[in-house]
């Protein structure tokens, strides 16, 4: 299964990252990615409260009761082991973090799924890589600018990149080109307006112009 899931986001190229939506709405929106030819979604933790991390592993758990035929879901904003813990139980196939954490890379590895903590500069990649990452998200990709992934991609061209945070259909395929595996999206496939006002086919609109772009 976690063979099948790397290759999936290889293939995909391209993950939906939803922060603070939940339920039916979630649900409704991944329909919508879906319909648009995303099929990657991140359901992030919110960690002001125990209470919100619980609408997270609801919501997971739905998400993977209507559509876990048809699409993959993980968890986001994962920062302990305990969080991973939580995913798993709710059916989550990978786990998302803002930071390399040995702890959270371990458990993750050790429950069996796909591990995408994040790192910013060539040590902290590496250290993530050889801890038992699968993919590691670069964050802030807009920061950095797609040279950066070019450059660091050319000593640790055994690291599967995923550039997360302000990647836009204008720079998406140069980000490929310069040697991600993968795409972590949001703002330019859905906004919290067109959810707010039910506009799900906006999202789905979007969403397949983004994937149309890079031919996936």
């Amino acid at each position: 299964m976690k063979d099948d899931i790397i290759r999936m986001i290889e293939e995909k190229k391209v993950m939906a990252i939803v922060r603070g939506v939940y339920g039916e709405d979630c649900l409704k929106l991944a329909r919508a990615l879906h319909e648009g030819g995303v099929d990657l979604l991140e359901v992030t933790f919110d960690q002001r409260s125990e209470e919100e991390r619980e609408l997270t592993v609801s919501t997971i758990k739905l998400l993977i009761k209507e559509l876990g035929h048809c699409m993959a879901f993980g968890a986001g904003t994962v920062t302990t082991a305990e969080m991973v813990r939580q995913a798993k139980e709710a059916g989550a196939l990978f786990i998302v973090a803002p930071n390399t954490d040995a702890a959270v890379i371990k458990e993750t590895v050790k429950q069996g799924l796909v591990s995408i903590p994040g790192a910013l500069t060539p040590t902290e990649i590496k250290q993530a890589w050889d801890l038992g990452a699968d993919f590691v998200k670069v964050f802030p990709a807009c920061n950095m600018g797609v040279s950066y992934f070019k450059n660091v991609s050319a000593p640790l061209s055994q690291v599967r990149l995923m550039a997360v945070g302000g990647v836009t259909g204008k720079d998406a395929k140069d980000y490929l080109a310069a040697g991600c595996s993968a795409l972590g999206v949001a703002g330019c496939l859905f906004k919290k307006e067109w959810i707010k006002a039910g506009e799900w086919e906006k999202i789905t609109e979007a969403s397949r112009a983004f994937t149309s772009l890079l031919g996936v």
